[in-house]
């Protein structure tokens, strides 16, 4: 089996190999995951496109789960997100819902499913995470972060992916495509989609109560530079406030007055 491992140092690309190349082309087993190897994974990776709703939503748990811990990107979490990437328009993430019970949750398609896995990753490996690191550890913080490095060298690829699915039918796939494009963007290569993202926030501002959905689109504006004012609604503004509230208090020791002295 060729050592198919994701070289940091790699030329920006917007194609995508087919996901059996992924999955025949890498080494799982020499791949570090954060309680062991993924030698296990292409196993759980092949049966996200299994033609039963169920087995893809346990193979979504199996191959996703192995590669997600503490905000950390792996080795194995690149080549994870390649096949995810890949597999997103695949036919199979789609079809065969379940059937809804009224006393149950609803289950989420695994298009869904896949596509909030990628956002979560890409959020893990924003500008926002790279400059954190820097105050820590200095300007060299993602020399010693190569799996995260890689992972942001190919945020032009999984957009490729992401992209078409922001005009979908169904309205969750076409939020959490947006909500995974968002931090994808920030690629330079990428900057010239931004005004297209910005026309789809403002159509999901208008539409959705999503609290987490809603916090993404409205801190990418406003880092994009875009006033916000005329977008929130009144529970944005106390989420808004209540947590510049907090900020405040965190600098004053906990204190929301000024000290009595």
């Amino acid at each position: 089996m060729t050592n198919h491992r994701v070289q940091s140092n790699e030329p920006v690309r917007a194609e995508l190999p087919h996901y059996q190349e992924i999955l025949d082309n890498t080494d799982w087993a020499s791949l570090e995951t954060p309680s062991g190897t993924g030698e296990l994974l292409p196993t759980a990776l092949v049966r996200l496109l299994h033609a039963d709703p169920r087995v893809r939503a346990t193979a979504v748990v199996d191959a996703l789960r192995v590669v997600t811990h503490q905000n950390t990107i792996y080795e194995a979490t690149v080549p994870v997100a390649l096949y995810v990437a890949t597999v997103l328009n695949h036919p199979a993430t789609v079809a065969g819902g379940f059937e809804q019970d009224a006393d149950q949750p609803p289950h989420y398609l695994t298009r869904v499913a896949l596509l909030d896995w990628l956002s979560s990753t890409a959020y893990d490996a924003d500008d926002e995470c790279v400059a954190i690191g820097e105050r820590s550890s200095g300007s060299a913080f993602l020399d010693e972060c190569p799996d995260m490095r890689a992972f942001r060298g190919l945020r032009p690829s999984f957009y490729s992916a992401v992209h078409p699915l922001l005009e979908h039918d169904d309205a969750d796939v076409r939020a959490a495509a947006l909500v995974a494009a968002l931090p994808l963007a920030e690629h330079p290569a990428l900057a010239q989609h931004r005004s297209e993202l910005v026309d789809h926030a403002r159509r999901l501002l208008n539409t959705s109560t999503d609290r987490y959905k809603r916090d993404r689109v409205l801190e990418a504006l406003t880092a994009w530079g875009h006033d916000i004012s005329g977008l929130e609604n009144a529970d944005d503004v106390a989420v808004r406030e209540l947590r510049a509230r907090r900020i405040a208090e965190r600098w004053t020791g906990g204190c929301s007055e000024d000290p009595p002295f």
